[in-house]
């Protein structure tokens, strides 16, 4: 036997190499890249959400006693007075905040968008509330508008319009801890608005300025339009987390509690208070799979506005 043949003998015995398409070893890497967010999300809200609606059809009283009551906890919130209160106080929040950090968000990256020392320094001030903790942001904006000790309520004392609580008074305590909340959020959408408005090609700007737009026009015919995807996220993120409570929760615990009557009870805060305070378990979890069920409508309503937050120029 020839040296030739044996060669291709032992040749033919090996396993054939598989050889993977450059667009079938991107699909993997992907893949790899995301198992680790895709297993956080799996073990850390998925299973969670999955146990709150199992435990949402028993009445839990914390001592480990499960009764199986069905639907019972969810007809419950038809007669439940409170929980209509918090879900009015958690949509007029809603309906304050997220306009306010759009504007304020947006006026602020328009302000500092242009590079320098100067815009650098106050890029750093607007965001440094983001660097501090809501308990202490919430302990200050308490101290700020005490009743007439507060350099705010002072403020509003000198001006002429008398001594207001605005945490004590329920017309006053939800505007109040609205507008803290907007205060510390701001500088966090400023940068968002900053990254939209640096991809916008200075070249459109150069071409209003020729045809002789002013920088009212340049706004309202290039910015805005060439910021829809910066907006949608802005405006899909700050709803979600107004309606949440993701950030108002701290705000509202330390300064108000809920009060006074009720008056800035939001949802989050009412299923805290019947899971902690009242030990009602179940209940609870009902009304954290209704907060889950409004988020996600929400999402699909905006998606659904913007075709996947996908837009299109003329």
């Amino acid at each position: 036997m020839s040296i030739a043949t044996t060669s291709q003998k032992v040749a033919g015995t090996q396993p054939a190499t598989v050889r993977l398409s450059a667009r079938r070893r991107e699909a993997i890497a992907g893949y790899l890249f995301v198992l680790p967010d895709a297993l956080g999300l799996l073990l850390f809200i998925g299973l969670p959400m999955i146990l709150a609606l199992v435990i949402s059809l028993f009445e839990v009283d914390g001592f480990g006693n499960f009764t199986f009551v069905g639907l019972a906890n969810y007809a419950r919130m038809w007669g439940d007075a409170l929980f209509w209160q918090s879900l009015k106080v958690t949509l007029l929040f809603a309906v304050m905040l997220v306009p306010l950090l759009y504007v304020f968000g947006l006026g602020l990256a328009l302000l500092v968008q242009r590079n320098g020392r100067f815009n650098t320094v106050m890029r750093a001030m607007f965001f440094a509330p983001q660097m501090v903790s809501l308990v202490v942001v919430a302990l200050v904006w308490q101290l700020m508008v005490v009743d007439k000790l507060g350099i705010i309520t002072r403020l509003l004392y000198s001006v002429g319009l008398g001594s207001v609580s605005l945490l004590g008074n329920p017309n006053f305590a939800l505007f109040t801890v609205t507008g803290a909340c907007v205060w510390f959020l701001m500088g966090f959408y400023m940068l968002i608005f900053l990254g939209g408005l640096q991809d916008i090609p200075k070249e459109h700007y150069e071409a209003a300025k020729i045809d002789g737009a002013g920088r009212v026009q340049s706004f309202w015919y290039i910015t805005l339009p060439l910021l829809r995807p910066t907006s949608f996220f802005v405006l899909l993120v700050s709803a979600v987390a107004a309606v949440a409570g993701a950030q108002a929760f701290d705000l509202v615990y330390v300064m108000t509690r809920g009060g006074p009557a009720n008056s800035t009870a939001l949802f989050i805060n009412y299923i805290y208070q019947q899971a902690f305070q009242y030990s009602a378990f179940g209940y609870a979890a009902a009304l954290a799979t209704l907060l889950v069920v409004v988020l996600m409508a929400i999402t699909v309503v905006f998606f659904f506005l913007t075709r996947g937050g996908r837009f299109q120029y003329e």
